[in-house]
């Protein structure tokens, strides 16, 4: 061939040539690239991440702004008045409210696992005719509006005198919860028949195996079924208004906050600092437990 190579085209180097160094990107854009990577990648994930923080920060923010700003289209607080979150417990009986709603959600919690927990045992493990039409009306009740047996109910602790108390929402919770079963059983059913087959072979009962076996095992599920009670005792509005509403001592936070933001529905700062006190032991606990929650709710029994 005629036409000769020229450096810097293509042509090999001379043998004994040294070669050009490679200019690599420096620790800075390696970790640009990969900040960008990973925001392409989790893009989806991030919006809705800001959809959901976006109130959170909002409320928190108006709870430390001065009743003023509060009324303004500001979004950032001119100065930061810790304040108001001693004032909320000044204006009202909020510890009170703490008090009634940790009774209620404490009490109904374990009412719950107590009454649920031996339920779905049974109907996980033992074979007993009717089974699957005991599990049947356990799934119906579910479908039930409690609005649509709210009226005679209220009779009947009307009659037995508790109408005015948290009682009527509390003692329910020793006949069992329907989701919980539900939850607790379908999770029962993934542990090994050859663990509680193996106590048996030891001389185990039943209620020994329940509790030296399969509690041990359940324990993201029963951890699970808890919290969902605890949130939903927690945030309870319905019933504690229907039942507590007409005695002052014995109202829930939701009752109570919904009374604060009546008396104070223009000192938008009081009422977003004392919604803030209400929401924060929620999510304190929710972070705390969400591993075991996490695994709960997945439904894997026995890890591998």
């Amino acid at each position: 061939m005629s036409t000769a190579l020229t450096a810097g085209q293509g042509a090999p180097a001379a043998p004994g040539t040294p070669a050009a160094p490679v200019r690599r990107p420096g620790p800075r854009g390696v970790r640009g690239r990969r900040a960008l990577y990973w925001v392409a990648t989790h893009a989806l994930a991030l919006a809705i991440a800001v959809m959901f923080l976006a109130p959170l920060v909002f409320i928190a923010l108006t709870a430390l702004m001065t009743d003023q700003q509060a009324l303004t289209s500001d979004l950032w607080p001119r100065s930061w008045n810790w304040g108001n979150f001693a004032e909320v417990f000044a204006r009202s009986d909020l510890l009170r409210w703490i008090g009634n709603t940790m009774l209620y959600a404490g009490l109904g919690t374990a009412f719950m696992l107590l009454s649920s927990v031996p339920v779905a045992y049974a109907l996980a493990r033992f074979r007993f005719p009717g089974r699957r039409t005991a599990f049947l009306a356990v799934i119906t009740t579910m479908m039930l509006p409690p609005q649509v047996v709210a009226v005679p109910v209220y009779l009947v602790w009307a009659r037995a005198d508790l109408t005015g108390t948290l009682w009527p929402l509390v003692l329910p919770m020793l006949l069992g919860d329907a989701f919980s079963i539900f939850l607790l059983r379908q999770f029962l059913l993934t542990i090994p028949r050859e663990y509680t087959e193996a106590a048996r072979v030891d001389g185990c009962s039943d209620l020994a195996t329940l509790l030296r076996i399969i509690l041990p095992m359940a324990r993201p599920a029963i951890a699970a079924v808890a919290l969902f009670q605890f949130f939903y005792c927690w945030n309870d509005y319905y019933g504690p208004l229907l039942y507590a509403s007409t005695e002052v001592e014995n109202w829930t936070l939701s009752i109570g906050l919904a009374s604060f933001k009546a008396l104070h529905s223009v000192q938008w700062n009081l009422t977003m600092a004392a919604t803030l006190l209400v929401m924060a032991p929620v999510i304190i606990v929710f972070f705390l437990a969400q591993k075991v929650f996490i695994e709960g709710v997945t439904l894997t029994g026995v890890k591998g």
